[in-house]
């Protein structure tokens, strides 16, 4: 393995990250960790997801695969552009549902977003909870969910209000809400 010191890789990183320069990092990590962009050019290296984390989200996307959604509109991992006034930051939600299948592309836009879902992990507490919230209300995403990691994994469900702030309409626990059917309420659809 090469030098890996961080005088080596501050002398190769690019002056000005680019969505292209993520979605190359993303894909050359071999250890499955998540880079992405705030909209004001912070980057963020997040760990690889642990097994209940990955289980969380496989549940969430089986269950919304059961009660008719497409695979192709259910999608786990994928890159969301969210815009911004210097340029435009680079996310990628645990889980996304979308209103039509995507055409492909690194980084999907906003506009088809029904809802995107964050499984909280150790490390991404404040990530999740704020500063993604304030970011996917900013970008106009119309859904957004928080699956804590407490005891009851309490999916919190925010809905886009009128001034472009996330309203809480539901909070309960993930077991309970996969015993019912996601209904169009739930999704914005």
């Amino acid at each position: 393995m090469g030098d890996m010191s961080a005088e080596t890789i501050g002398r190769n990183f690019p002056p000005v990250v680019t969505l292209d320069d993520l979605a190359a990092m993303n894909e050359a990590d071999r250890y499955g960790h998540r880079y992405e962009l705030s909209p004001e050019g912070v980057l963020s290296v997040l760990p690889p997801s642990d097994t209940d984390h990955a289980a969380t989200a496989s549940r969430l996307m089986l269950w919304l695969c059961m009660a008719g959604w497409p695979a192709e509109q259910v999608l786990q991992a994928v890159g969301i552009r969210i815009p911004g006034d210097h340029g435009d930051g680079g996310r990628i939600p645990d889980l996304t549902v979308l209103a039509r299948p995507p055409s492909p592309n690194a980084w999907l836009g906003v506009d088809d977003l029904l809802l995107v879902v964050e499984i909280v992990s150790p490390t991404s507490t404040t990530m999740d909870q704020f500063t993604k919230l304030r970011e996917y209300a900013a970008a106009g995403i119309r859904r957004y969910w928080i699956v804590d990691r407490d005891f009851a994994q309490t999916v919190t469900q925010h809905r886009l209000a009128a001034d472009g702030t996330y309203e809480v309409v539901g909070a309960a626990p993930l077991a309970w809400l996969l015993r019912t059917a996601p209904d169009d309420h739930q999704l914005g659809a």
